[in-house]
C-alpha cells in the first residue's frame, strides 16, 4: 500500500508540473526564447561544419549557400520528409540519402520501394528471363536509376563512413561529425573539407597555380573550383580550314568553324560558290557524265572525286534468280536461266515455284491450317493472310485489376490504359497515372505553409500542411498592446496571445522615482481556496492561474548613505535608506596615540563643533595593552611602561652575549650594545684571548677573538727543501701557500744527481753480462747432453733387422684406404 501511495503521489506530482508549464507556455513567449536559443545553438553548428572549408576561402562563405539550406532544412522541425511515406525525418532513424537529387527517405521507406519497383519491372518476364538481367530501380524523386546490389540495406552517415551514427545534439542530425572526405564533382583530386553534411559538396576551395585557356599568360594561384579562366587575349590558334587564324577571346575546348566566306569549287571543279572557309568540301547537282572505260556508257553518279570506275554492267553479271552467270557485253541485259525461282516468300515459309524472272515475287496464295493468335481456334485459308479470331481475352493485366478483353489476345497483355484513381498517401489527391500494381508514387504537389500575419510561406509536400510547424516570420507584431504603455515590445510574428510586456513599468513611486521593473500589468497569479472538497475521499484540483495586475515593488533605486563611524558610503535601495553599522572596527586613535578604537562601527558623539570628525568619543573604548612600540635594533627587552604616547625610556637591563670566539661568556648594559656601531661592537664582543680557530695552512690563527673568517697570511715559519732532499731552509708560510717561493737544486746536488745515476747504468751493464754468461753455459750442456743420444742410436741401427715389404708400405695403402671410408661415411 505504502509503494502504490508513493507512485500515485508521484504521478500526480508530475501531472501537477505538466499542467503548470502547458499554463506558462499558453501566457509567455518561452517558446521564441527556445527558438532564439535553437537558433544560437544552430548557428554554432554551422558555423562548426564549415570552420575548415573557410579556413581556406579566408572566411569566404558564398558558395555554401546551397549545402546551408540543405544543413537548415535538416534542423528545421518537419522540414525533412520522407516521400513515400508523407511522415517528418526525425533524428534517431534510420535514412538513407539519393546521390542524385540528395533528397532523404527512411531506410525501411526506401528499401520497400526498391523491392516493389523490382518486382513491377520483372513481373512481365517468364520464368526463364527472370533473373538474367539487373533490372534497376530509380529514386521517388528524382527517378535516378540504381542497381539491385545497391539496394540500401544498412544506416550509414552522410559520408558513409560510420555505420548507425549516435545522436549528438551538437552534430548535424544523421551526421557522424568526421571529416565528409568525398570526391569533389567533378573530379579534381581534393576532397571535401566539411564535416559530415547532407546535400552536394561545395566546390573545392583548394588554391592551385594554373595558366589560361590558350596558354599564353603566366600561370596565377586559382580556386580549384574556378581554375579554368580565360585571359581575354586573342586565341590566335590554326583552324581546321589551314588558311586563318582563331579571333575570338580565350576559351575552353575546341576553336568554332572559321566564320569567313571564300570562293570555293564544287568536288568535281565545275562550279564555283561562295561558302563558308570551315566546310570548303560542296557537291554540285550536275551528274558526272564522263564516259566510262567501256566506251558505251557515261558515269551517272552525282559530282564526285576521283575516276569514275568500271562499267557498272561489265564482267559476270547473274541472272534474277541469281543460279546461273554469264559474261556478256555491257550492252546487252542478262537473259533469264529457264530455271524455277525458289527465292524465299514475305510468309518465310514457302518458295517462289515461277520460273526465273525479274521483278519482285508475287504474294504466297497456297492454303495452309492456320491458328489463331491466341491458339484457341484455326482455319485453312490463304498463308499471306492473317487470321484473327473473335474471342476476347479474359486474362488480368499487370494492374492485377482489369481484365485484358482484346480480341484473339495472344497472351502478352498490353499495360493496363485505365487511370489508377486511388487516393494518394496525402489525403487530398487521387493517382492520376496509369492503373498499375504496388504503391502509388508519392504525390507531386506542393502546399503553402503560412505564418499569422502571411507574409512568410514555405512550400511542403501536399499532405504535411497538418502536421507542418508554421514557418519563422522574421516581421515584427503588429498587434496593439494589452498594458498601460503606449506601444508594446517589439517581437516576431506569431499564433496565439502575445507574449507578457517586458518594458520596464515607469510608473511613477510615492518616493519619486520611476519603478525600473518589467510590466506586471498582467501578471500570473495561482489562485487558492476556490474550492472547497467535499471531504477526504475528494482528490484536490488543480491550481487555476489567472492573469491580474500587481502593485509596484518597493523602490530599489541606489541612495548613498553614510555608516555611523563615517567609515564608508553604501548605496541601499530606496525603501531602506538609514544609517546603519558598516560592522568594521571603529578604527579612531585612542589617546594613547598608538592603538584605535575596536569596538563595531558606532554613533560617535562630537565633544567639540569644530573638532575633527575621526576623534575619539566618548563611546570608543579605553587603551589597556602595554606598550608595543618598536625597540632599537638588538634590544630584546620590552618596555617597562604601559602604553603610552612618546618615545620609550633607555634600556638599562645586562645582556649575556658570547664573543665571537664563542668560547667566552661576557655581560654587556644593553643600551651600549644597541647604540655602538660596528667597531664598537667589534670591540665590547671580543674577549681579548688569541683566536682558537686554524688556518687552510694547519697552524692556529694569531689574531686576537674577532668575527668573521681568519686571515690567510700565516706568519708562522716552515722548513723548505730542494727536489734531491739535500738542501733546506726557513720561510714565512704564507709565502709557501701562494708560492712565490721555491728552493732549487745547485751544482753539487746536479754532481751527486749525475754520478748515482753512473753507478745505476753500471750496475745494469753487469747484470746483462751475468745474463749472458749464463744463457752460454746452458747452451753448453744441451750440447753435450744431445751428443750422447747421437752415440746410443748409431748403435741401434747396427743391431736392427731389415723390414718387410708391408711394414714399409702399410702405411702408404692405409691412409688412401681410410680417407676413402671418411668420404663415404659422409656422404
Amino acid at each position: 500500500e505504502l509503494s502504490s501511495q508513493k507512485k500515485f503521489d508521484e504521478i500526480k506530482k508530475a501531472n501537477q508540473a505538466a499542467a503548470k508549464k502547458l499554463v506558462e507556455d499558453q501566457f509567455s513567449s518561452s517558446s521564441e526564447d527556445d527558438d532564439e536559443d535553437a537558433e544560437v545553438k544552430q548557428g554554432k553548428i554551422l558555423a562548426k561544419t564549415f570552420t575548415i572549408y573557410t579556413s581556406q576561402t579566408d572566411g569566404d562563405a558564398s558558395e555554401l549557400e546551397r549545402t546551408r539550406q540543405y544543413m537548415n532544412e535538416a534542423f528545421q522541425s518537419g522540414a525533412m520528409t520522407c516521400l513515400i511515406c508523407i511522415a517528418s525525418v526525425k533524428r534517431n532513424q534510420a535514412v538513407w540519402s539519393c546521390c542524385g537529387c540528395f533528397c532523404i527517405f527512411h531506410l525501411v521507406c526506401i528499401q520497400k520501394w526498391a523491392k516493389d519497383s523490382l518486382f513491377l519491372v520483372s513481373s512481365p518476364l517468364t520464368d526463364d528471363d527472370f533473373g538474367k538481367k539487373d533490372y534497376p530501380w530509380p529514386c521517388p524523386k528524382c527517378r535516378f536509376e540504381y542497381k539491385r546490389s545497391e539496394t540500401p540495406s544498412r544506416y550509414y552517415c552522410y559520408c558513409g563512413k560510420v555505420e548507425n551514427p549516435t545522436v549528438d545534439p551538437w552534430l548535424v542530425p544523421h551526421s557522424c561529425g568526421q571529416i565528409c572526405e568525398r570526391e569533389f564533382k567533378p573530379p579534381c583530386g581534393h576532397k571535401c573539407l566539411l564535416l559530415c553534411h547532407p546535400g552536394p559538396c561545395p566546390p573545392c576551395p583548394k588554391m592551385v597555380t594554373t595558366t589560361c585557356h590558350c596558354k599564353k599568360a603566366k600561370p596565377v594561384p586559382r580556386r580549384c573550383s574556378a581554375k579554368e579562366w580565360s585571359c581575354r587575349l586573342p586565341c590566335g590558334r590554326t583552324l581546321l580550314c589551314g588558311q586563318h587564324a582563331c579571333e575570338n577571346a580565350c576559351h575552353a575546348g575546341d576553336c568554332q568553324p572559321c566564320p569567313r566566306v571564300s570562293k570555293q569549287l564544287c568536288i568535281c571543279g565545275r562550279q564555283t560558290a561562295e561558302r563558308l572557309c570551315a566546310s570548303p568540301q560542296w557537291q554540285c547537282d550536275q551528274v558526272c557524265g564522263k564516259p566510262l572505260p567501256c566506251g558505251n556508257h557515261t558515269c551517272e553518279q552525282v559530282c564526285h572525286a576521283g575516276p569514275c570506275g568500271d562499267c557498272p554492267r561489265s564482267g559476270k553479271r547473274a541472272c534474277p534468280c541469281e543460279k546461273s552467270k554469264f559474261t556478256l557485253p555491257c550492252t546487252e541485259d542478262v537473259p533469264t536461266c529457264g530455271d524455277s525461282c525458289d527465292k524465299v516468300l514475305e510468309c518465310g515459309i514457302h518458295r517462289c515455284s515461277q520460273r526465273c524472272h525479274r521483278g519482285p515475287c508475287e504474294i504466297c496464295r497456297q492454303e495452309v491450317e492456320k491458328q489463331c493468335r491466341c491458339g484457341k481456334h484455326t482455319k485453312r485459308m490463304p498463308c499471306h493472310k492473317p487470321y484473327l479470331c473473335e474471342t476476347k481475352c479474359t486474362k488480368i493485366r499487370d494492374c492485377q485489376k482489369h481484365q485484358c478483353r482484346r480480341k484473339c489476345c495472344s497472351g502478352n497483355c498490353p499495360p493496363c490504359d485505365q487511370v489508377c484513381g486511388r487516393t494518394l498517401g496525402c489525403r487530398n489527391h487521387k493517382c492520376p497515372s496509369g492503373c498499375h500494381r504496388g504503391s502509388c508514387n508519392p504525390c507531386p504537389e506542393t502546399v503553402d505553409v503560412k505564418c499569422n500575419c502571411g507574409k512568410t510561406v514555405i512550400k511542403v509536400p501536399c499532405g504535411r500542411e497538418r502536421t507542418i510547424k508554421p514557418p519563422k516570420c522574421k516581421q515584427l507584431c503588429s498587434r496593439p498592446p494589452t498594458c498601460h504603455h503606449s506601444t508594446q515590445e517589439k517581437h516576431y510574428c506569431h499564433f496565439g496571445r502575445c507574449p507578457p510586456c517586458r518594458q520596464s513599468c515607469q510608473k511613477t513611486l510615492a518616493c519619486g522615482h520611476l519603478c525600473p521593473v518589467s510590466c506586471h500589468d498582467e501578471a500570473l497569479v495561482r489562485q487558492t481556496g476556490l474550492h472547497q472538497s467535499a471531504g477526504p475521499w475528494e482528490q484536490p484540483s488543480e491550481p487555476a492561474f489567472i492573469q491580474t495586475a500587481l502593485p509596484c515593488p518597493p523602490c530599489e533605486v541606489p541612495i548613498p548613505v553614510e555608516c555611523l563611524g563615517q567609515h564608508e558610503v553604501s548605496p541601499l535601495p530606496c525603501h531602506s535608506a538609514n544609517p546603519y553599522s558598516c560592522k568594521r572596527f571603529c578604527g579612531r586613535l585612542l589617546d594613547c596615540q598608538n592603538h584605535t578604537c575596536m569596538k563595531e562601527c558606532h554613533h560617535v558623539t562630537k565633544l567639540n563643533s569644530s573638532a575633527d570628525g575621526k576623534k575619539v568619543g566618548l563611546e570608543c573604548s579605553q587603551c589597556e595593552e602595554e606598550c608595543t612600540k618598536p625597540r632599537p635594533s638588538g634590544c630584546p627587552h620590552r618596555c617597562v611602561l604601559p602604553c603610552h604616547p612618546g618615545d620609550c625610556p633607555s634600556c638599562l637591563q645586562m645582556l649575556k652575549i658570547k664573543c665571537h670566539c664563542k668560547l667566552s661568556v661576557l655581560y654587556i648594559e644593553c643600551l651600549k650594545l644597541t647604540c655602538a656601531d660596528l667597531k664598537e661592537k667589534e670591540v665590547l664582543i671580543s674577549c681579548k684571548n688569541q683566536c682558537p680557530k686554524e688556518l687552510p695552512c694547519g697552524h692556529r690563527c694569531k689574531e686576537v677573538c674577532h668575527s668573521g673568517s681568519c686571515p690567510l697570511n700565516c706568519s708562522q715559519k716552515v722548513k723548505l727543501r730542494c727536489l734531491c732532499k739535500r738542501l733546506k731552509k726557513e720561510i714565512q708560510c704564507s709565502k709557501i701557500q701562494e708560492g712565490q717561493v721555491s728552493l732549487e737544486c745547485d751544482a753539487l746536488c746536479k754532481e751527486m744527481k749525475r754520478k748515482a745515476a753512473e753507478i745505476k747504468e753500471a750496475e745494469a751493464k753487469a747484470a746483462i753480462e751475468e745474463e749472458k754468461r749464463r744463457q752460454q753455459a746452458e747452451l753448453e750442456a744441451f750440447e753435450n747432453r744431445l751428443k750422447g743420444r747421437r752415440k746410443n742410436k748409431k748403435r741401434k741401427d747396427e743391431v736392427e733387422v731389415e723390414q718387410s715389404s708391408w711394414q714399409k708400405y702399410k702405411n702408404f695403402i692405409m691412409l688412401p684406404m681410410f680417407g676413402v671410408a671418411v668420404v663415404m661415411v659422409a656422404w
